[in-house]
C-alpha cells in the first residue's frame, strides 16, 4: 500500500521539480509588479503591468495545480477537491492563454518572427486544448479529457522546459543563448514537451487496456 502510494505521488514530484523554476520566476514577478521592481530586462512590461500580472500570476496557477491534478491521489482520494481545483486550473490555462496573446500583441517584434509565431501558435492551443478537455469530462469521456488536460499542460509549461535547455549551456559558456540560438531553444522546448505528452498519453492508454484484459474472466 505504502509502494502504490508513493508510486501516486512520484508524477506530482517529478513535475513540480521541473517547473520549479518557471513558477519561482512567476512567483517573484508577482511581488516585483505592484512593488514597481521590475529587473533591467523586463522594465518594458511596465507598460502593461496589469497584463504583465495576469500572465505570471496564471503561469504560477497553471504551474502548481497542474502536478496536483495529473497525480492519482487527488482523483482517487479527494474527488471533489480534484474537481474544483480542476476548474481553477483551467481557468489559470485560460488565463495564461488570453495574457500570453495579449503581450504578443502589445509587443510586436520584441523577438524574432519564429519565435513570435510560435508563441502565437501556442498561446491559442492551450486554449484550444483546454476548451476540449472540458467538453470531453461534460461528455462523461474521462480518458480523453485526461489525454487533452495532458496536451494543454505540456504546452504552457515551455518555460520549465527552456529553463532546462538554457542552464547547462550558460553553465558551459557563461552566457544564455540570445538571437535565433535561444528562439529555436524555445520552440525545442515545446517540441519536446509535446512528443513527451504524447509519450504520458499512450502509456496511460496501453497501460489501461493491460489492467482491463487482466480483469477479464478467463
Amino acid at each position: 500500500m505504502e509502494r502504490r502510494s508513493g508510486a501516486r505521488w512520484a508524477v506530482p514530484a517529478v513535475l513540480l521539480f521541473f517547473s520549479a523554476i518557471p513558477v519561482g520566476v512567476s512567483l517573484v514577478r508577482l511581488v516585483q509588479i505592484p512593488a514597481g521592481a521590475l529587473p533591467a530586462d523586463a522594465l518594458y512590461f511596465a507598460v502593461v503591468p496589469v497584463w504583465h500580472f495576469a500572465h505570471a500570476l496564471a503561469g504560477a496557477t497553471f504551474g502548481i495545480l497542474g502536478p496536483l491534478q495529473f497525480g492519482r491521489v487527488l482523483a482517487g482520494r479527494y474527488g471533489r477537491l480534484h474537481r474544483v481545483l480542476g476548474r481553477v486550473f483551467v481557468a489559470a490555462g485560460a488565463l495564461l492563454s488570453v495574457s500570453s496573446l495579449r503581450l504578443l500583441w502589445q509587443f510586436p517584434g520584441s523577438s524574432t518572427w519564429v519565435l513570435d509565431g510560435a508563441r502565437l501558435v501556442t498561446g491559442i492551443a492551450v486554449g484550444a486544448l483546454l476548451w476540449i478537455a472540458v467538453r470531453a469530462i461534460r461528455q462523461g469521456d474521462q480518458r480523453a479529457h485526461r489525454a487533452w488536460m495532458i496536451r494543454a499542460y505540456a504546452i504552457g509549461m515551455g518555460a520549465a522546459t527552456v529553463s532546462l535547455l538554457f542552464f547547462p549551456i550558460f553553465i558551459l559558456t557563461g552566457e544564455a543563448p540570445a538571437g535565433y540560438a535561444a528562439d529555436l531553444i524555445f520552440v525545442l522546448s515545446w517540441v519536446i514537451n509535446i512528443f513527451v505528452g504524447e509519450w504520458v498519453i499512450r502509456r496511460a492508454t496501453t497501460s489501461g487496456r493491460a489492467r482491463r484484459g487482466n480483469q477479464m474472466p478467463a
